[in-house]
Formats: structure tokens, C-alpha cells, sequence
């Protein structure tokens, strides 16, 4: 078993408990910030923290570094620190990672899309 997966769902793997395949996949991306933390280390580049807390204002401090925790677990994100003072610490998408972009750039543009259809019906209503 990979070394970049959080325990639990290598557990659900070896028991067999996912049922299919798109089961692990909502397991590893979900979570309320995950899919916009991997939208824009994905399409913006690396972030450091505070960067990424500025971009998700609503957010906690342990959300956030809960989010990134699982992501870098399970092999998605990279978390490198550089030997500086203060200590400069900056996420980025893995190899693993990227191939994910394009399931998050097709949710990013279905919503875009779903939003725009919702406010015509909306203000056609009126």
C-alpha cells in the first residue's frame, strides 16, 4: 500500500468497504475547501498558508490545516518547507495531484454555468 494515503482509507481498500471507485475518489476530495484549495494550487501555482487564508476568508486556521493535512497525506498536495527565518512553508499540487485538476476545472465550470442558469430563472421569474 502507498505510503501517501491516509490510514482509514486504506482500511475501507483492504476491507473492501468502498463500493466503487468514485467512492474513493469523493473520499480524498471531499471536504468543504478541498475542491477550491486544489483549484487554485492547480491552476494559480503554490501557495503559501497565509495566502490560502486570505483566499478563503470564512475559513479557520484548523480547517485549513486540516484540508491541506489530508490532501498531503493522501499524496495530492506537497508541503515544502524552506531553511529560512522566519520559516517559509508553501503548498503545492503533486504530479498525483494535477491529474485531479481536470475532474475540479469541469466542477468549477459546471457550477459557473448552473449559477448563470439559476439567476436567468430567477430574473425571469420577476
Amino acid at each position: 500500500m502507498p505510503d501517501l494515503l491516509r490510514e482509514e482509507i486504506k482500511e475501507k481498500i483492504l476491507n473492501g468497504d468502498f463500493h466503487c471507485e468514485k467512492e474513493l475518489t469523493l473520499s480524498i476530495i471531499s471536504g468543504k475547501w478541498k475542491i477550491v484549495i486544489l483549484w487554485h494550487l492547480g491552476v494559480e501555482g503554490p501557495h503559501r498558508f497565509s495566502d490560502l487564508q486570505r483566499l478563503f476568508p470564512k475559513i479557520s486556521h484548523k480547517i485549513l490545516t486540516n484540508q491541506l493535512r489530508e490532501l498531503i497525506e493522501d499524496g495530492i498536495v506537497h508541503r515544502e518547507v524552506f531553511p529560512e527565518v522566519p520559516p517559509k512553508v508553501e503548498y503545492s499540487m503533486t504530479e498525483l495531484g494535477m491529474t485531479l485538476l481536470p475532474i475540479v476545472e469541469m466542477m468549477y465550470e459546471w457550477g459557473k454555468n448552473r449559477i448563470e442558469e439559476i439567476k436567468q430563472e430567477i430574473n425571469s421569474s420577476r
